[in-house]
């Protein structure tokens, strides 16, 4: 049994949202309120309709509910309250008044505030400028900006007259958001003038004339000036209209008359990584997207009214889509843009100590890097208000577990969280009544039939395997842009096992019902035929200090795999003989002596996304001479030459 880090005490289950949901719940059905979250999750996947039709109700969305259902054999043509209808945004500027709704944070410290009714007001101003310029319900906005106030209230905007939103971070390159945005031929561009990065500035306007150029779609540039900083200068296009916020600000505020729309009208498209192909367009509907969070942050983040959420995230991440949605429970959001340790290794901390944040989101890689550096967050900031910790974009180890209860805060909630853009949410994630386990993600999502599956199909229980979905859920994809007849969206998710959705995690399902999830599946190691998760030796790895970052692949060798691992030093060429050897012999005894790799080799950097992922299968198809299908998607495909022709790799 795994150790158990932390549990809350009963006085903190009885002032629980979950709790107050089950009293809820006992109120309307023969529901008996037990406190205990296994049950009160087979009772939400007995009773799908129910259970949904009650989020509804207990998180008031505002809207038109109509309780009919359509449950078929066939998994995408499910459908969940049919002819319903809301406004996404009338559902997240929830209050109006004065007090504050939106913080924003750059990486020097600037900050401003939207209170409630100046987002309203603002969101008004955006609607009216979009209503000029011609746009429609189903029409495509697409943004190329930081990670700012401005944006949210573009989204907004978007949202409210029911167009369909797309955004991507400055930190995309032009070819890779070219390949995105091409493909949905959008009518306008909100596009920011510049970004700063660990103190540099980066000018984003020069990109400009050749996004134009290469999306003739185009007709309409809205230019946001980057926060606390002046307009650059910018040029007249031909055939373009171009506006900037001054503009803006010019046009008349007015009470917003919120049309609702169908549930599944069409909210916003957001891309698969695109690192074995051009990126697919995965267009999410209003009403899943909406019920899904108010469900995961209410029930599984116990986020109250009053509460400020921080999750460190750019607009070109779903993170960004999660975090705007706490409007909806009337929590405020604070938006951070930068480098998140810039100038100080605990930079984000402080601005969650200083801006009292309830929940603080990071990454995985974020909480291992401040573990490495030792740096003793309690000793230095009180982090009183802080209840949650949320940890997702891989796997948490289990020395990061330890490492927030010994060094960040002891009292406190850890999630660790997993899900993905194909959903805009989570399949498994934190609850209030489950204790934390020490590596383990706590249980499956309420109203999320996730499972783990053998190769057969067949469920399993403490082994390792495919990470499922057997029910549908209101969050599924709408459709993926330009895909006849679902074909792509079919075989993204159901090629693999018929009517269940494939998540393409590797995974395993502990009898308490908690996760523990190895890594993407098509990165699976394979010596021998045994399969082996990635997640299990880099765990192993960031126990070394010297060791900076890794990344590990199996090579097709002498008709089979061999494992090699690729290691990024903190004191570059300081490999020799008696590292690899304990090195080696760490990952024998602490994961087993199929994990130790064949060769180890030291790189200068790793190969990732733009959200900031490790690209394992552009290694592996580098080392083998294959072709890198998307190389745009990766944020340095450069360092990829490195990777080639590595004399030790043909020995």
């Amino acid at each position: 049994m795994s150790q158990k880090l932390w549990e809350a005490n009963l006085s903190v289950k009885k002032k629980s949202n979950l709790y107050k949901f089950e009293k809820f719940l006992s109120k309307k059905f023969s529901y008996k309120v037990s406190k205990n979250y296994k049950k009160l999750f087979n009772w939400s996947i007995k009773n799908l309709h129910l259970f949904w039709s009650s989020i509804w109700d207990y998180t008031n969305v505002k809207g038109k509910k109509i309780d009919k259902f359509i449950f078929t054999k066939e998994f995408i043509k499910n459908k969940f309250f049919v002819n319903s209808k809301l406004n996404f945004a009338e559902n997240l500027i929830s209050k109006n008044d004065n007090s504050k709704a939106i913080t924003f944070i750059s990486e020097t410290g600037f900050r401003e505030i939207r209170t409630w009714e100046e987002l309203y007001f603002n969101t008004s101003k955006f609607i009216n400028f979009f209503r000029q310029n011609k746009i429609l319900e189903k029409d495509r906005i697409v943004a190329y900006t930081a990670n700012q106030i401005e944006t949210v209230e573009c989204f907004l905007a978007s949202s409210a007259i029911g167009a369909i939103w797309s955004s991507c971070s400055p930190d995309f390159g032009t070819l890779g958001l070219v390949e995105r945005f091409s493909q949905i031929k959008p009518k306008i561009l909100i596009i920011t003038d510049r970004y700063y990065y660990n103190g540099k500035e980066i000018n984003v306007l020069k990109r400009l004339p050749y996004i134009l150029k290469k999306i003739k779609s185009i007709k309409t540039v809205l230019i946001i000036n980057y926060p606390g900083k002046k307009y650059l200068k910018y040029r007249k296009i031909n055939g373009i209209k171009i506006f900037n916020l001054n503009q803006i600000k010019k046009i008349k505020k007015n009470k917003i008359k919120f049309k609702k729309f169908d549930f599944d009208h069409e909210l916003a498209i957001l891309y698969s990584s695109g690192t074995t192909g051009k990126p697919k367009c995965i267009c999410h509907r209003a009403g899943g997207v909406l019920l899904q969070h108010l469900k995961e942050h209410q029930l599984h983040c116990e986020v109250k009214p009053g509460d400020n959420v921080f999750y460190f995230t750019t607009c070109g991440w779903m993170m960004w889509n999660w975090l705007l949605t706490f409007l909806a429970s009337k929590a405020s959001i604070v938006l951070f843009d930068g480098f998140p340790m810039y100038r100080k290794k605990d930079l984000l901390f402080k601005i969650a100590a200083k801006e009292k944040i309830t929940l603080f989101g990071i990454s995985a890689k974020y909480i291992d890097q401040l573990r490495k550096l030792n740096v003793k967050i309690k000793s230095i900031h009180k982090l009183n208000k802080l209840k949650i910790i949320c940890s997702t974009g891989s796997p948490l180890s289990n020395d990061g577990f330890q490492y927030v209860y010994n060094k960040i805060k002891k009292n406190v909630h850890l999630a660790s969280i997993a899900g993905g853009t194909d959903l805009v949410s989570c399949f498994v994630l934190g609850n209030i009544y489950s204790p934390v386990y020490k590596g383990q993600i706590q249980n499956n999502g309420l109203g999320m039939n996730a499972d783990v599956f053998s190769e057969n199909g067949k469920s399993l229980i403490n082994k390792k395997g495919e990470l499922v979905c057997k029910s549908p859920f209101p969050s599924m994809p709408k459709l993926f842009w330009n895909d006849k007849n679902n074909k792509k969206y079919k075989n993204a998710y159901f090629k693999k096992f018929k009517n269940v959705w494939h998540h393409g995690d590797y995974a395993e399902r502990k009898k308490n019902g908690g996760y523990i999830i190895y890594g993407r599946s098509d990165a699976t190691l394979n010596p021998g035929g045994v399969r082996l998760g990635t997640a299990e030796i880099y765990s192993v790895v960031e126990k070394f200090k010297n060791i900076k970052e890794s990344i590990v692949v199996g090579q097709t060798w002498d008709n089979d795999v061999r494992i090699i691992l690729f290691l990024v030093l903190n004191k570059p060429n300081s490999i020799d003989d008696n590292f690899i050897k304990k090195l080696k012999k760490t990952i024998r005894s602490e994961a087993s002596p199929r994990h130790v790799p064949t060769k180890i080799i030291e790189v200068t950097d790793i190969p990732r996304t733009k959200n900031g992922k490790i690209v394992e299968l552009a290694v592996k198809n580098i080392i083998e001479g294959n072709k890198i299908k998307n190389i745009q998607a990766l944020a340095n495909p450069e360092i990829l030459q490195e990777y080639k022709n590595i004399k030790e790799l043909n020995q």
